[in-house]
């Protein structure tokens, strides 16, 4: 009799990479070809929580942000659970000619910061939900602030688009990215190899704020709600106690706060 022995996370990754290809666009898809070989190879990869990401219709994905290459693995995990995210990230990526074709073939969401087009992301990722699609969220900014990389007080827009969409919010948790791309280091390091996990919740229970008037204090309570089923999952990954409130990066100095990398 013959025995079949169960896909590899790799090898359903490429399969529904497949699949997929037509809805990332040439460049985006190319760069995922190119560099998720490396990323997969070059790292312990495990991830679970697959169930909780919807198989169709507009929902949003709330991340906690520890590197630079936190990306690369977030999108593994939701492809291989059959959906291509689109992403919001900082307007000046696109000014670059190879990653702007990159982003821009992949459909993701320019962020404008302090600029009279700041709110153009907002509108871009409600439109984007409509249309059915999965917009990927890093709801802090910016990496984390605290020193041993739990979640940090998020801004609230997430908040604002879950309670005008309406869709659901899967909280997202990454883990051991940090060791294999420290933020504001260049060069990645894969050995020895690091261990990466991913792992995604049930959608947070938003009904307290939703149908409700969609004041500051809603779309805080709101934001506060993800974040806190955000840092639960990352606990679990860390089987460590989080801290008793997350840090609060609007009182820090703007100087500790300077970051040159993708916004959320």
């Amino acid at each position: 009799m013959t025995q079949y022995r169960p896909l590899s996370e790799w090898q359903k990754l490429r399969l529904t990479f497949t699949r997929r290809w037509r809805d990332s666009g040439f460049w985006y898809g190319l760069a995922i070809a190119l560099i998720w070989p490396f990323a997969m190879f070059g790292t312990k990869v495990g991830w679970r929580g697959g169930e909780h990401v919807p198989r169709s219709g507009g929902a949003l994905l709330a991340i906690n942000h520890v590197s630079f290459a936190d990306p690369i693995f977030d999108v593994a995990f939701t492809i291989s659970h059959g959906r291509m995210p689109r992403f919001l990230a900082k307007s000046e990526l696109w000014d670059t000619p190879v990653v702007r074709s990159v982003l821009g073939g992949g459909r993701h969401i320019p962020v404008y910061r302090a600029s009279v087009r700041a709110k153009d992301a907002y509108r871009d990722a409600i439109a984007a939900i409509e249309r059915g699609e999965i917009v990927a969220f890093y709801p802090e900014g910016t990496y984390t602030a605290d020193p041993d990389g739990w979640p940090m007080k998020a801004k609230n827009g997430i908040g604002r688009i879950a309670l005008l969409t309406g869709a659901p919010v899967i909280p997202v948790a990454n883990w051991g990215t940090q060791d294999v791309l420290p933020p504001h280091r260049g060069r990645p390091r894969f050995l020895p190899r690091r261990r990466v996990t991913v792992v995604a919740g049930p959608p947070v229970d938003l009904s307290a704020w939703l149908g409700g008037p969609r004041t500051r204090t809603a779309l805080d309570g709101a934001t506060a709600a993800i974040m806190a089923d955000v840092t639960r999952l990352v606990a679990d990954i860390r089987g460590e106690t989080p801290p008793a409130a997350p840090v609060d990066p609007a009182a820090k100095p703007e100087e500790a706060l300077k970051d040159e990398r993708p916004a959320g």
